[in-house]
């Protein structure tokens, strides 16, 4: 992948704008466990990829990780991805003052990006639970 490919699937990962009913919510400081959370996750990316591609992660419906095969370690990555996801989402729900229960609708919209951006061939979960 070319540094500018890689730079702006890093930078759409990273970047937190959700849209709900013509209003958008995004981070609004970029606070100390906000930018960890972030810097781990781009840490991980090139390793995320590369299993996303042979099938060994998928991106749920939910906005998250999982681990469709492979071990330990893929294991521990897909749960230290989906710390840093959990985490940023409910830090956008808090600091738009949204009501905790908005944190499934930033999950499916997060999940939704993540379905249309992915490489032919990786595995998405459709709005129905199914793999594809």
């Amino acid at each position: 992948m070319g540094r500018f490919s890689m730079a702006w699937c890093v930078a759409a990962c990273l970047v937190a704008t959700i849209v709900f009913a013509q209003s958008s919510y995004d981070i609004k400081t970029m606070t100390p466990a906000v930018k960890a959370a972030l810097e781990s996750r781009k840490g991980r990316f090139a390793d995320l990829k590369e299993l996303k591609a042979q099938g060994i992660v998928g991106e749920t419906n939910r906005g998250y990780v999982q681990a469709l095969s492979g071990g330990a370690d893929v294991k521990a990555l897909v749960a230290a991805e989906n710390k840093d996801r959990k985490f940023v989402y409910e830090a956008i729900v808090e600091q738009n003052g949204l009501d905790a229960s908005a944190i499934a609708t930033v999950e499916k919209v997060f999940g939704k990006v993540q379905r249309d951006k992915a490489d032919h061939g990786e595995k998405v979960q459709d709005e129905n639970g199914n793999w594809n």
